[in-house]
């Protein structure tokens, strides 16, 4: 439950009024007769109330009285000096209330400084300064989470006074306890309300809400459930010191990885500027010319390196889509190689959770050609083979992802990150100082079976190619060999067979495997529609209806039925006919595809006449001979033998 808090003494604080420049004033009936400076303040007090209560004053006192008897002062208040005082002037205005007996309130907030004081100032025995502190800080404090989060916040203050004392009577060690303790419990073990944050305090148009009674008590709050990460956010709110030191001994008490590595992101996107792509951008459009200085550049540095360090290391534990925005920012802040090796290294485990944006990561290096960082995705997705190395990958399998399957679990990932790694070359492809080399390294990292498709690829080909008109022949060859030209789609051999900017040799072979592929997409559907001829005629029932339903046609060179017979289902089945109308539509295609190659073969001969390994290509193919190509439907082939003799012989 939430921390309440402790009225101390009894008197108005009236008696106590602030005077400036920067004194206070008890207002009695006696004059003053000492006089406190802490800092920069003064306060006008009696020696009486102070001796009572501390051993500290009370020394001070009989030493600067024994001092003023020496010297004669004329009966004018002496003068303390505390100046190392812990809590400062705040402090010791509380102190000094209770040394008067005036009321004030004691909260998390100031029972820590005050704690400190009392110490300080000797206002230690029962009943004392130091008594009431301490039961507070025990009974109220310790028993709230709330309550202990400002407390230690109060011990870990921006001046530093606090700290080292507040370590020798052990209450940071005692906070950083509970705070741990209570967050490696389930939140409900404690009843409701544990967490004022998580006690909802909504209204409806603007009324509040109505009470809620728990355990007979009347609440303005509805209890709701906290989640897992409910001690995230006044976790992050501490200094880094007093937060790795809470983080280690939730790691010591069992808390899990995931709530550890939760506890770090929120942390870390709480401190770091810039973590956030969208925060980056903004900020680098406002702050051009207030750049931030080389002092905040190294804390943020440092702050980086050490949650960096706390992080979980089991894989999975930390997103992926966190760990490369940290990588990102470690780029901008120079961080040491080390810091960015681990960053790299659990990114490239999980690549596959990555996005483009996330993979798009700026090259700040002073001697940097290309605008983004490609050697470090490189190393990610190194790092991805190395360890997600699978059982085909071991015995020498090689499985393949056709185009009309969903890849199995052991594929899913490397489908993924092969699709990743296509758009990331289509993306800095586009990049004028991106060199060839690095780009087929990227690409041939990929194995062959991760893509179902090669549609992604070429793609990211072809605009390489036009943002690098300058390349040789050769260089475009050594581009297209990384993608198979078997594993086109229609619509990419279609792009591929119109583009100027591939290799004749390229557009050739797309050429040839799509004829290739319609060829055996016909054979397949004859082979079917002979197979139901035969089946049909084996019944003389079925024999006189296919006479009366099936009508036969034959394409021949000779004008003679032999083994390339085609049979067309025109009545009937709706289903037939739609296949029938599907081998219509392929012969129509195998058409406009040896009419390409026709037109592909007097450009050549206009050009002069193609010699050596292109020219028994061209033959190959039917069309390295002279005069008109011939219109009549081409001969299918009549077994698989030869379609393979023709492939062989093709050399591809």
């Amino acid at each position: 439950m939430a921390a309440t808090t402790r009225v101390l003494g009894s008197k108005s604080p009236d008696c106590f009024q602030y005077r400036d420049p920067n004194s206070w004033i008890c207002l009695t009936e006696l004059a003053s007769d000492v006089v406190v400076e802490v800092g920069e303040v003064s306060f006008n007090l009696h020696k009486f109330p102070l001796i009572n209560r501390s051993s500290t004053l009370q020394k001070l006192i009989t030493e600067s009285s024994s001092t003023a008897t020496t010297t004669s002062d004329d009966g004018k208040p002496c003068t303390l000096h505390l100046d190392d005082l812990p809590g400062g002037p705040i402090a010791f205005e509380l102190a000094a209330k209770f040394c008067y007996d005036v009321r004030f309130e004691l909260n998390a907030a100031n029972v820590v400084p005050l704690r400190c004081a009392a110490e300080h100032l000797g206002m230690a025995g029962e009943g004392n300064l130091v008594d009431h502190a301490e039961s507070y800080f025990h009974r109220d404090v310790l028993s709230s989470w709330d309550a202990t989060v400002r407390a230690l916040q109060a011990c870990d203050g921006a001046d530093g006074e606090v700290l080292p004392l507040a370590e020798d009577l052990l209450l940071v060690p005692r906070c950083i306890e509970s705070l741990a303790s209570k967050a490696c419990t389930d939140p409900t073990l404690f009843g409701w309300p544990m967490v004022e944050n998580y006690t909802a305090r909504s209204s409806v148009d603007g009324a509040a809400a109505p009470p809620v009674m728990w355990n007979g008590i009347s609440t303005s709050g509805k209890p709701r459930s906290p989640g897992a990460g409910w001690w995230y956010r006044q976790a992050s709110s501490l200094r880094l010191p007093v937060y790795k030191r809470l983080i280690s001994e939730m790691r010591s008490r069992g808390m899990s990885p995931e709530g550890i590595a939760g506890s770090l992101t929120h942390y870390a996107r709480r401190h770091l500027s810039g973590l956030n792509r969208r925060d980056a951008v903004s900020g680098d459009a406002s702050d051009t010319a207030a750049a931030p200085s080389d002092d905040v550049v190294g804390e943020q540095r440092v702050l980086l390196e050490e949650i960096v360090a706390l992080l979980p290391a089991e894989k999975g534990v930390t997103a992926t889509r966190f760990l490369l925005g940290m990588l990102r920012t470690a780029t901008v802040l120079h961080a040491g190689p080390a810091c960015r090796d681990v960053l790299e290294a659990r990114a490239g485990e999980q690549l596959e959770e990555a996005t483009l944006e996330d993979l798009l990561i700026p090259n700040t290096g002073y001697s940097s050609e290309t605008l983004y960082d490609v050697d470090c995705v490189l190393r990610m997705l190194e790092q991805f083979l190395l360890s997600n190395t699978t059982a085909y990958g071991a015995d020498g399998r090689s499985p393949e992802i056709t185009a009309d399957e969903v890849p199995s679990g052991e594929l899913m990932p490397a489908s993924t990150v092969a699709r990743l790694v296509d758009g990331y070359l289509a993306e800095v492809g586009t990049d004028a100082s991106l060199k060839s080399t690095k780009f087929q390294q990227i690409a041939a990292l990929v194995p062959d079976y991760a893509r179902s498709l090669d549609d992604g690829l070429y793609r990211a080909i072809d605009i390489f190619l036009k943002a690098h008109p300058w390349l040789t022949e050769s260089e475009k060859e050594q581009l297209c060999r990384l993608m198979n030209c078997q594993k086109l789609s229609l619509e990419a051999c279609t792009h591929a067979a119109q583009n100027e900017r591939l290799p004749l040799r390229v557009v050739v072979q797309v050429l040839f495997f799509e004829q290739l592929r319609l060829r055996t997409t016909m054979a397949r559907w004859f082979f079917v529609a002979d197979n139901n001829a035969v089946v049909d005629q084996g019944s003389p029932s079925s024999r006189q209806k296919s006479c009366d339903e099936l009508d036969f046609t034959a394409a021949s060179e000779d004008n003679n039925y032999d083994d390339d017979e085609v049979l067309v289902y025109t009545p009937g089945n709706s289903d037939q006919q739609e296949s029938a109308m599907s081998v219509e539509e392929i012969r129509q295609r195998v058409v406009e595809l040896e009419d390409e190659c026709s037109g592909m073969r007097q450009e050549m001969h206009r050009l002069g006449k193609p010699k050596g390994a292109l020219g028994r290509l061209f033959r190959k193919l039917g069309i390295g001979g002279g005069g008109r190509p011939s219109q009549q439907q081409p001969r299918l082939p009549s077994s698989g033998a030869e379609k393979r003799s023709r492939f062989l012989d093709l050399g591809c």
